[in-house]
């Protein structure tokens, strides 16, 4: 008998607690009845009576079945079916678009190249000397030789 009471117990406890979490998972707009708090209070409150209350009687109804939804075998004519997206290698914009990009990252890296050897060749000159056809003194001969 004691086994009993404690099995309904627990019963009531997991009720308790699926409907609470229900209780606050839910979002605030859907809440029928009363507002969130005084369910959560109810249920805490009242256990068992409180969790078949918010169950019946708080918790968002269900949404209706969407019957537009195209399914296999649904009998949707083909001309209402809903389409895919066109795959991006099928896409001529979307191609376009990719040799515009590829273009410009080509500028772009021409110019970080030409940068870079502008750089090499000014670091060149400060260490070694001119680089030929420079024209410029190199700075190793305004030094005195030690």
């Amino acid at each position: 008998m004691a086994r009993l009471y404690v099995l309904l117990f627990l019963v009531e406890i997991v009720l308790a607690i699926c409907a609470l979490i229900s209780c606050l998972s839910t979002e605030e707009d859907e809440i029928r009845a009363l507002p969130r708090l005084v369910w959560v209070l109810i249920i805490l409150f009242f256990p068992l009576v409180g969790s078949i209350a918010w169950f019946v009687a708080g918790r968002p109804a269900t949404a209706p079945v969407d019957r537009r939804r195209w399914r296999p075998g649904g009998g949707f004519p083909e001309a209402e079916r809903p389409r895919r997206q066109v795959a991006p290698d099928d896409d001529p914009e979307f191609l376009r678009t990719l040799g515009e990009r590829s273009r410009s990252d080509q500028e772009m890296f021409a110019r970080w190249e030409a940068d870079l050897r502008r750089r090499e060749d000014d670091l060149r000159r400060r260490d070694t000397g001119p680089v030929p056809g420079d024209g410029e003194p190199s700075p190793r001969e305004d030094r005195p030789e030690s």
